[in-house]
């Protein structure tokens, strides 16, 4: 049996989901010590990135009294808007003020896929077009390709959190096409933890999300089994 974690999880205020589904993924008894990162009830955007980031800097010392055994950066479209080497830079930085291995969704995203070996990607999200966007210059930045893409546009971080699991599967259904070799949804306030299982079996092909990359890169970083 595997030692329950205890993971540092820092999420944007408004998420309601991931604590509860990364803890699900990760082995029994697995508690997030939780830190949400305040923001506006607009989306992330370019110009709100940099305060973002280093409230999050500012919190993370915060873990320095709770024997966290890995921190897990939990802001999916900040990563993309920052991209790949601001992401990396970022994980860097929470390393050191926390001294523990630091995961972000957005780099274990691409490393679950091209843990898959494909290459050609249907993906969905709840993003505007300005994140959208940077999201497939990420995955692009990973040799991965999005063939296939739709999005729910949720205007704010009030439509984000209304957005029911059953929504995002009948999403994924009308976007997964053949050309794909896997799906992957976007965003760690989307619920999956109980449609992923269903849509693989479905569709015959892997299905991701941004919570349980990251319980992959979680485990992956600490050496225990998948």
């Amino acid at each position: 049996m595997t030692t329950p974690l205890k993971v540092g999880l820092m999420v944007p205020v408004n998420n309601t989901t991931m604590a509860r589904e990364l803890s699900a993924w990760l082995p029994a008894g697995t508690e997030c010590v939780t830190l949400r990162i305040p923001r506006g009830k607009g989306m992330l955007t370019r110009q709100t990135i940099p305060a973002y980031r280093a409230q999050a800097l500012r919190l993370a010392e915060e873990f320095a009294g709770h024997g966290i055994d890995i921190l897990a950066y939990g802001c999916t479209a900040a990563g993309f808007i920052s991209g790949p080497a601001a992401d990396s830079e970022l994980a860097h930085a929470l390393g050191e003020v926390t001294g523990k291995p630091v995961v972000t969704t957005a780099r274990a995203m691409v490393e679950a896929l091209n843990a898959t070996g494909v290459n050609d990607i249907a993906v969905v999200t709840p993003y505007l077009d300005a994140v959208n966007a940077q999201l497939k210059v990420f995955l692009a930045d990973g040799g991965i390709r999005v063939r296939a893409f739709d999005s729910l546009y949720a205007p704010d971080v009030d439509a984000l959190g209304r957005i029911t699991g059953p929504e995002v599967a009948a999403l994924s259904r009308r976007t997964m096409s053949p050309v794909c070799k896997a799906l992957f949804i976007a965003c760690s306030q989307l619920p999956t933890y109980e449609i992923l299982g269903g849509l693989a079996r479905e569709f015959g092909r892997p299905v991701l999300s941004s919570i349980q990359s990251t319980a992959w890169q979680v485990r992956r970083a600490l050496g225990i089994g998948q």
